[in-house]
């Protein structure tokens, strides 16, 4: 596609390099989602909610979320556009649904960079061989961490790329030869231990335990589609995007599948877990079983391979925004649309997101911040997925869809069909309230009132520029 193409509002579009390959692309998609992030983020959230048993998530979660690759694997080839989902959201639905599509999407991928944030505070200590920070400690540490990568991030893309390879040699060793030692030289539980609960959730079991687990999962295996975002960046992006989050999907859904089996039947305690009195149950299985040495150069290997992931999130929410800005969809467009004359890169938007971030971590500030941040962006991901499996369903029903180089005939309908099942279910799930004795309202109550301020926060954004919506009209079509 031609990057120059004039638009109703600008003379000439900013030029995008084509610096990124195949392989930089299946990189770049399996580091946002990290064996080692997909993991580790998720684990003791899991466990606590659903015992032992919570293993099961991740095969499930693994194909359910196939669902959502191959249609957006569909889309992408398609419309190969900086953007992604609002790029599609808009030639699928219209341009006001793109818009808000869209926005979610930038909350979800901002969300996400300030929990990898957080996530890193939390296991700075533990590579340090120090006491754990109070939550006051973590927050402080966290915005340092942000700022730390938004000034790698705006050092351009050689850093990322530098990064994603230091995080998958990280994943070698943090993920599939850690899980391996584990299951030969320090297994604690039989095999069968996977078909028990260890007293998780109590009476209630499938709605407070397995399928809160379930909506957890949903974090730890979305964003493979973050590097489509960068379409625009990737050569040939219409064939190779495609086969990027896909493969990158099924890497490491296999990969954290294998991984969550070795530690659960590593874990010696599953009683502390659910009660609480293991905070971080990954760190402790691992402490237990190689000691306080070997332990911390592993945290060392989950930081690096947080940071990738952290950093692909802030370049993709990025290139979202500057897609929105190049529209003129958003306050300050003319601003965040500049690219830099070194990289030809968003950097001002760059630091936006970072100072973004910051705020978002300042305002989950509560006794649960990370699993707050957790449950909110994976509900704001799923919402931006309705948008455009909702879509792609409709058009291909109404018989006015035609396919890129990549397609999947005849089973096109069903996956997409599949696809809305599952993101539904999994909006539903992740906005109900659990409460639970013990734990403040608005904790239950968070996730909804994270989305629902994230849309009221959009109404408003969206009154100021909905004269600009309509006439953003840069190749709303290929191919037709």
């Amino acid at each position: 596609m031609s990057t120059s193409k004039i638009n109703s509002e600008v003379d000439f579009r900013p030029i995008l390099k084509r610096q990124f390959k195949m392989h930089d692309a299946l990189t770049l998609a399996f580091v946002y989602i990290s064996p080692i992030v997909a993991l580790y983020a998720i684990f003791g959230l899991i466990i606590q909610a659903a015992g032992p048993a919570g293993w099961w998530v991740f095969p499930i979660g693994l194909c359910l979320q196939l669902f959502i690759a191959l249609s957006l694997g569909v889309l992408v080839s398609r419309w190969p556009f900086q953007g992604g989902s609002y790029q599609w959201a808009r030639r699928l639905l219209g341009d006001n649904s793109g818009w808000i599509t869209g926005w979610f999407y930038i909350w979800t991928l901002i969300i996400v960079f300030a929990s990898n944030g957080y996530a890193i505070a939390t296991f700075i200590p533990a590579a340090l061989g120090i006491a754990p920070f109070s939550i006051a400690q973590n927050i402080a540490v966290s915005i340092g961490v942000l700022s730390v990568a938004t000034i790698l991030n705006l050092s351009g893309p050689s850093v990322l790329k530098a990064l994603g390879k230091l995080s998958l040699a990280a994943e070698v060793i943090g993920s599939i030869g850690l899980a391996t030692v584990l299951l030969i030289w320090h297994r604690k539980q039989d095999i069968d231990v996977i078909f028990t609960t260890a007293g998780a959730s109590g009476d209630n079991y499938f709605f407070n335990g397995f399928l809160i687990a379930l909506g957890f999962v949903g974090f730890g295996l979305a964003g493979f589609e973050s590097v489509c975002s960068m379409a625009e960046e990737i050569e040939d992006p219409a064939r190779n995007l495609p086969k990027a989050i896909i493969g990158a999907l099924l890497g490491i859904g296999a990969v954290v599948s294998y991984s969550a089996l070795a530690l659960i039947l590593a874990t010696p305690d599953f009683a502390g877990i659910i009660s609480g009195a293991i905070a971080d149950p990954a760190a402790g299985t691992i402490q237990a079983a190689f000691g306080d040495g070997i332990s911390q150069i592993f945290f060392v290997l989950v930081i690096i391979g947080f940071a990738a992931s952290m950093m692909m999130a802030q370049t993709s929410v990025s290139r979202v925004v500057w897609a929105f800005s190049n529209d003129k969809v958003l306050p300050l467009a003319g601003f965040m649309s500049k690219l830099s004359s070194k990289n030809a890169t968003p950097d001002r938007v760059i630091i936006i997101v970072g100072l973004l971030a910051a705020i978002v971590t300042l305002a989950a500030f509560s006794e649960r911040v990370y699993a707050t941040l957790i449950s909110s962006a994976t509900a704001a991901f799923f919402i931006t997925m309705a948008f455009v499996a909702l879509g792609l369903t409709a058009r291909l029903i109404g018989k006015k869809w035609k396919s890129g180089p990549f397609n999947l005939g005849y089973l096109t309908i069903p996956v997409a069909t599949g696809a809305n099942f599952w993101i539904i279910f999994e909006i539903v799930n992740l906005l109900w309230p659990r409460e639970s004795s013990g734990q403040s309202w608005y904790i239950s109550w968070a996730v909804f009132i994270g989305v629902t301020s994230i849309g009221a926060l959009g109404i408003i954004v969206w009154s100021f520029v909905r004269t600009h919506i309509s006439g953003a009209k840069y190749e709303l079509e290929v191919a037709d």
